[in-house]
């Protein structure tokens, strides 16, 4: 997969950066900043499949950002925390294709910044819990076995109780994770897709079975564990493919954390790289339109009849009501 690494001078001997390094073993070249070439050209997204660099970099600027209006659970402020970008999967539906100027990945290492500047949030917000997500620019568990960094974030949560990360991911990487104590306020959320739908659209990614396997294993550990239905992409008989995603939970269902649901949406930028990249996909199949946010969605109506066909699937399974959200909808 990999194809060279650049390092920022200054990270030359920082041990994050060494240890990266020397579970990888590749040519090293040296620079001052990574943003001097990365995504300085145009590189095709779909050339991620052949190689990718990997840039080891310091975080510029601001690392915690206010999330968008309906991104998590309401009632409490959430934020996202920028760790890397880009991803190694490769879903058809990637915001990230239309969103970077190349696929290839930056990994941030100055994690003590981002935690101060984490700290830093939570203690603008005196009187409530504050969500911070990762996995907004990447998948927050698929290189960890590289990175290494989950044991910081996890000790921030144990020694701030007010302060809840909640991990984003499609991956099955959690041996590290494995070797920390469950907390309530870490959380490990997957996103999923019914089977057959994932195995069209989520290239790349573990099977939905092994994941929901993954699911089983740590929520029998003790730790707190949530789920994504999103982006859901309609399809004939897609309330039955849901069902059988469904009963295939059946044991951790009654134990998530909470379960979003969440249509397929594009800005048009995405979605013109999305019509590109994959003109075949299973996305294509049916009909979207400039919605209100000036997002490419399907209709009201149609999404308003996924969201409520999957919500009451979801109850019917052992999902707690109340635990159920929809994502980015007004």
């Amino acid at each position: 997969m990999w194809n060279k690494i650049y390092l920022e001078k200054k990270l030359k001997n920082h041990p994050r950066a060494e240890a990266i390094i020397s579970k990888l073993k590749l040519e090293v070249i040296e620079i001052d900043d990574y943003r001097d070439f990365w995504g300085k050209s145009k590189k095709p997204y779909l050339l991620k499949r052949d190689t990718l660099n990997l840039f080891i970099s310091e975080k510029k600027g601001q690392t915690v950002k206010l999330a968008p209006d309906a991104y998590g659970k309401a009632g409490e402020p959430h934020y996202y925390f920028v760790h890397a970008y880009n991803c190694i999967y490769e879903c058809q539906y990637c915001y990230l294709q239309g969103y970077f100027n190349t696929p290839d990945i930056v990994l941030f290492i100055n994690h003590e910044e981002i935690l101060w500047e984490m700290k830093k949030v939570l203690d603008s917000h005196p009187e409530t819990s504050v969500w911070f997500h990762a996995g907004e620019f990447s998948d927050s568990l698929a290189l960890t076995h590289l990175t290494g960094e989950l044991e910081l974030y996890h000790k921030f949560c144990e020694e701030n109780p007010r302060a809840i990360i909640e991990l984003r991911t499609k991956s099955v990487n959690v041996k590290a994770l494995k070797t920390l104590k469950p907390l309530d306020n870490f959380i490990v959320s997957f996103s999923l897709s019914p089977e057959k739908v994932a195995r069209r659209i989520d290239e790349k990614t573990p099977s939905i079975k092994a994941r929901v396997k993954v699911m089983e294993e740590l929520s029998s550990l003790g730790f707190s564990i949530a789920a994504h239905f999103d982006p859901i992409i309609y399809q004939d008989q897609f309330r039955e493919l849901y069902k059988d995603l469904l009963q295939s939970m059946s044991n951790i269902n009654p134990k998530l954390l909470y379960l979003s649901l969440g249509v397929v949406r594009f800005t048009k930028d995405v979605y013109r790289e999305v019509e590109r990249n994959y003109p075949d996909s299973l996305i294509h199949a049916t009909t979207m339109i400039k919605s209100f946010d000036n997002k490419i969605r399907y209709s009201r109506p149609l999404r308003n009849w996924i969201l409520s066909s999957v919500f009451d699937e979801a109850v019917e399974h052992g999902v707690r009501k109340e635990r159920i959200y929809l994502c980015m909808e007004d």
